[in-house]
């Protein structure tokens, strides 16, 4: 039996920009994605702290280091610049590896830099 669990969470990022007019997506600074090692491309839920709101999209990398949490298209009407958001990943795998699995997670600081 294969189970779907929590995989990586960035815990409460800074939204610091909304791009409603790009492709939609979420830009995340690639050391945020290296640390809670998440990919290009990767599919994550997106819940915000603020509003209560939760969406699922896509990563896309943004620059290290830059503290970059911009939602892109559509989903940038879900939040606004400066709420609290956590950022879930989630893997497939089966039961025996599961209970085994430790996820990767993160805890940036106010500036959405790692400690």
């Amino acid at each position: 039996m294969r189970i779907e669990v929590l995989k990586s969470k960035i815990h409460r990022v800074k939204i610091t920009q909304a791009e409603l007019h790009y492709v939609g997506s979420i830009t995340i600074d690639e050391a945020l994605m290296d640390a809670a090692h998440l990919i290009e491309g990767e599919k994550v839920q997106v819940v915000n702290i603020n509003n209560g709101e939760r969406l699922e999209t896509y990563v896309i990398k943004g620059q290290r280091n830059s503290g970059t949490i911009c939602l892109n298209g559509p989903a940038a009407r879900r939040a606004q610049v400066g709420d609290l958001v956590i950022v879930i990943s989630y893997a497939s795998m089966e039961l025996e590896e599961a209970k085994q699995f430790k996820p990767s997670l993160i805890f940036p600081d106010p500036n959405n830099q790692l400690n």
